[in-house]
């Protein structure tokens, strides 16, 4: 390809638009985005790598505010049942906004698509690599939408199997995120739970785990 080269102000960007990226919760509540721009950033998640060329992301738009009333209750008896399984940490919790799906400018669902029998990558682990890659797609449509100077929000307080029921998913098919996407007010200095003061960002270092020694000659099993 002929422009396949990035040069270093490109290569810029994009490390700057991964240290700007967000998890957001505030939203401006406003109109719902411009088709345009709505198809642009479904795009970006589209051009995602898959194991095995599967894609196995599916998006929905449930923007409507009768869909979000209806999917807000799932979400909030998650939330209680969360705060009662951190025990001490309930009332911290409880404190923190976890959504922002009544005044995001759009709500999508991310689906996991019943299994293609890709087995091309994916043979001794089916599952995990449909999810790694299904994941890669919302990576994709963050940093997308950070790019385009709009927040986005992954949800995965909701029971699968209820929220599957009430989308009406074909079987094998599940919900692992709703996405809250739209401008913000302003975007977090830092990770939100940084902020709020419930967890720590733990240095790369601590993340480089060093490889073990390899067996020495002849201890090799036959």
């Amino acid at each position: 390809m002929s422009d396949a080269h990035v040069d270093a102000s490109e290569r810029e960007a994009l490390y700057r638009i991964m240290a700007l990226r967000r998890d957001c919760r505030h939203f401006t509540p406003g109109p719902r985005l411009a088709d345009a721009q709505l198809e642009r950033l479904l795009q970006a998640a589209h051009q995602a790598p898959s194991v095995g060329l599967m894609q196995p992301w599916r998006f929905m738009r449930l923007s409507e505010p009768a869909w979000r009333e209806r999917l807000i209750p799932f979400v909030e008896a998650e939330r209680l049942a969360t705060a009662k399984a951190l025990g001490e940490r309930a009332a911290e919790f409880l404190r923190i906004k976890v959504e922002g799906i009544r005044d995001c400018a759009e709500l999508l669902a991310v689906v996991l698509a019943p299994d293609d029998g890709t087995v091309f990558g994916r043979r001794s682990m089916p599952r995990e690599m449909a999810w790694a890659s299904a994941a890669c797609a919302v990576e994709n449509l963050w940093l997308a939408a950070r790019a385009e100077n709009l927040g986005l929000g992954w949800v995965s307080m909701f029971d699968p199997e209820v929220i599957a029921r009430e989308l009406q998913l074909p079987a094998g098919a599940t919900p692992f995120g709703l996405l809250c996407l739209g401008p913000v007010p302003a975007f977090y200095e830092q990770p939100m739970l940084e902020e709020v003061g419930w967890r720590q960002r733990r240095p790369l270092h601590e993340m480089l785990w060093a490889s073990p020694a390899l067996p020495a000659a002849g201890d090799e099993p036959g």
